[in-house]
């Protein structure tokens, strides 16, 4: 390693005050101006993550980040990993924008109702409507005019410039046009006229337009925040697997502690059903660990003296005594939420297509508003009718239709997908959708069902299957092993009430025995039947090889000191997983099985569904790093999993998607949820996100193509202020009848 590698340290600093992706080009500009820094900011969780030098310091970071307009802190340090982790505090939370937007909304509709129904508008019903308009306006809709005037002080316009303008000058005017103009005079009416006139607008008001443009708008920013403020919550789920308590033994006696007063070389017990408190090595007991949160294999593990365990997994067997070698923040529990908060914050941002647009369309439309402004008076028009023009193209360009573009669509989108198990977390997920070429899948719980079922029961010569299965079901009943439980079912479903077990013996890591209808049962691994001095004959040995080969479990049944057969459990592969294959083929996806299982079990499994590459034997990190080869080959990567293993790669994915029968982790890591636990559903989900794609870029076109076509005629002084007002209400309804046509999607499936 070189100087210059160890020199580069690293930081992550809580930054405030984001509103859209601009901010996160500008900040990222700012620092990597810097030198020796390499910054990449994370708009979802608030975070900038920086790589600096020797000469760099962290208030300098810092205090470049003030420098454009926004705030850093530099985290405390915290006793615990994932303390805080992916929680923006700087924004208006959900809750608070919701507040707002409800009170926004019974504020403006009364005005919108009487300025579009003359009906309402008895005398004096302007000053009503400027009493509930100017706190829509002002307090409604003070996030734009905050992040407007931060952009202005920093010489840079947003959506949020265009916004805050356009419903300022229409309750500006409205305001000159009551006290100044005609518009206060008792039995004034609103109408719409459609035709071009010239107008002085004087007469006119234009609330609805100002408070609707705020609601509207301030609805799409609560969606927003809302699907921003889960970004935390992926690593939120994961630390909370593990244990909060444990028995420890200390002078001699056991006593029940926080787990975060654990210290390294401590021993503690974990009976039967708890979980394992944090990474150590066992040194009494043995019994069978859960430990599909780590591996994602259905199948539990064997522990004994000796062998060590991993913090979070599930004690399901005897009573053991662990002695801690890790703990905190270097668990193998931490290590794994500190590579899902890595890998989100590596994710390139998609910069929001109304922000893109809006770097060359904002700065024109003020321009242009000021040009006809200037024009207007230069060429001696009164300035009654040159405010009225300008204000007609501020108007006009105001983003009614523009804020409903992608909400409505994600909306009446993410609404269809619900229908069909399909959660769609954002819109940053949809262009992924489009560009996706590789799709990696999980084999336990997405590909297989992922849990243990009965496969086959083979006999031994003259032995009847159903005997075998009814004494090994009836002995296997009162464990809960999972293939214990896997055996019982089979049995219970087959036969109904099992016979009663006597004298049960669960013999850790081997199996069981006991006495069924005065028969002596043992049940489990050959070594156990080796015991009673019981050997397979050569046919049996057989079948459990070529069993394990394929990568299924066979268990061994003797009864009277005789073997009568086995019974062969695995995780059985999905029914409709080989026809979800196929249809991610069709797409143009190359499917890829990645799996912490043996070569020779996925390699099994993805012949049945008809892969060919298979990435086997690996731990959650060796996932992401699978992830990451696969992306420097220049790949656009989908993953589909539902396991907490599966969880750092889904964030590390271009595009993730979770198996909603999974856990919470992985769900709350993933981009797109699939509710049903149908591998299909993933071709549907595919197939919805880019339809929605289409319909969100064909309503931005519009919503655009509408005013930029009425902008000469409205800086030529031909549209005044209210048809302006009318035409941005008509592709405001273009763009929803537009959203309303993915209702009828329909699926593959």
């Amino acid at each position: 390693m070189d100087a210059a590698t160890k020199s580069t340290q690293h930081i992550e600093l809580q930054v405030g005050g984001m509103t859209c992706a601009s901010c996160v080009a500008r900040i990222e500009k700012k620092l990597n101006k810097l030198d020796g820094v390499s910054a990449s900011v994370n708009f979802a969780t608030g975070k900038a993550s920086v790589d600096y030098g020797a000469g760099v310091s962290p208030e300098r970071l810092v205090a470049a980040i003030e420098q454009a307009g926004y705030t850093a802190t530099v985290p405390a340090p915290s006793t615990s990993v994932g303390e805080g982790a992916g929680v923006r505090a700087d924004v208006d939370s959900p809750v608070l924008l919701r507040q707002r937007l409800l009170v926004v909304v019974m504020l403006t509709m009364p005005v919108i109702a009487m300025a579009m129904v003359p009906r309402l508008q008895f005398t004096h019903w302007q000053w009503l409507s400027l009493a509930l308009a100017a706190p829509v306006v002002v307090w409604g809709g003070w996030p734009f005019h905050r992040a407007a005037w931060r952009n202005l002080r920093h010489g840079s316009a947003t959506m949020d410039t265009l916004v805050s303008m356009g419903t300022l000058a229409a309750l500006g005017w409205s305001v000159y046009a009551l006290f100044w103009g005609t518009a206060g005079m008792a039995g004034m009416t609103h109408t719409f006229q459609l035709t071009i006139n010239r107008a002085d607008g004087t007469g006119n008001i234009y609330l609805e337009a100002a408070a609707g443009v705020t609601a509207f708008i301030l609805a799409g920013r609560y969606l927003e925040a809302r699907a921003k403020r889960r970004a935390g919550a992926a690593l939120r789920a994961l630390l909370e697997l593990g244990a909060k308590d444990v028995a420890v033994r200390r002078d001699d006696a056991e006593q029940r502690i926080p787990v975060d007063q654990l210290l390294v070389g401590d021993e503690f017990v974990v009976r039967p059903g708890e979980k394992i408190a944090t990474d150590g090595v066992v040194i009494e007991g043995s019994s069978a660990v859960d430990a599909s949160m780590l591996t994602g294999e259905s199948v539990p593990i064997e522990i004994a003296l000796g062998d060590s365990v991993v913090g979070a997994t599930l004690n399901l067997g005897g009573r053991v005594v662990v002695r801690a070698t890790r703990i905190g923040s270097d668990t193998q529990l931490a290590q794994m939420a500190k590579l899902v908060e890595d890998a989100q914050t590596g994710k390139a941002t998609t910069q929001r297509l109304a922000d893109k647009i809006s770097a060359v369309f904002v700065p024109i439309v003020i321009a242009l508003s000021v040009a006809t402004l200037a024009v207007w008076i230069g060429a001696g028009g009164s300035l009654s009718a040159a405010f009225t023009a300008a204000v007609a193209v501020l108007i006009i360009a105001c983003p009614c239709a523009l804020g409903l573009a992608t909400p409505t669509a994600l909306m009446v989108g993410t609404g269809r997908g619900a229908q069909l198990g399909i959660l769609i977390k954002g819109p940053e997920v949809l262009e992924m959708t489009r560009r996706v070429d590789t799709i990696v899948l999980d084999k336990t719980g997405t590909i297989t069902t992922g849990t243990m079922t009965l496969l086959e029961v083979i006999t031994a010569d003259s032995q009847q299957p159903g005997e075998v299965l009814r004494l090994a079901g009836a002995l296997e009943d009162p464990s809960e092993h999972p293939i214990a439980k896997a055996i019982a079912k089979g049995a219970r479903e087959k036969f109904g009430d099992l016979p009663a077990v006597q004298d049960f013996v669960n013999r850790q890591g081997l199996g069981v025995q006991g006495n069924v209808d005065g028969h002596a049962v043992v049940l489990g691994r050959p070594r156990l039947l080796a015991e009673w001095s019981q050997q397979l004959p050569p046919e049996l040995a057989s079948s459990i090889r070529r069993a394990e080969s394929q990568g299924k479990t066979a268990v061994a049944v003797s009864w009277d000191g005789q073997p009568r057969g086995l019974l062969v459990v695995a995780d059985a592969v999905k029914p409709t997983s080989a026809e979800a294959v196929a249809q991610l083929r069709a797409l143009g996806l190359t499917p890829i099985m990645l799996t912490g299982d043996n070569r020779s079990a996925a390699t099994a499994i993805a012949r049945q569904v008809g892969i060919e590459h298979v990435v086997a034997d690996v731990l959650p990190h060796d996932k992401v790093e699978t992830i990451k080869q696969l992306q420097a080959e220049g790949r656009i990567v989908a993953m589909v999993g539902d396991g907490v293993n599966d969880a750092a790669a889904l964030a590390q994915a271009d595009l993730g998607l979770a198996m909603g029968t999974g856990t919470d982790v992985a769900i709350e890591a993933s981009d797109l949820t699939l509710v049903r636990g149908d591998l299909r559903v993933v071709t549907d989900a595919i197939l919805l996100s880019r339809k929605t794609l289409t319909t969100i870029k064909g309503n931005l076109f519009w919503a655009f193509a509408y005013n930029i076509a009425a902008l000469p005629l409205a800086a030529a002084g031909l549209l005044n202020p209210m048809l302006a007002g009318a035409a941005m209400a008509f592709s405001s309804v273009f763009v929803v009848s537009n959203s309303l046509r993915l209702r009828s999607f329909k699926p593959l499936t």
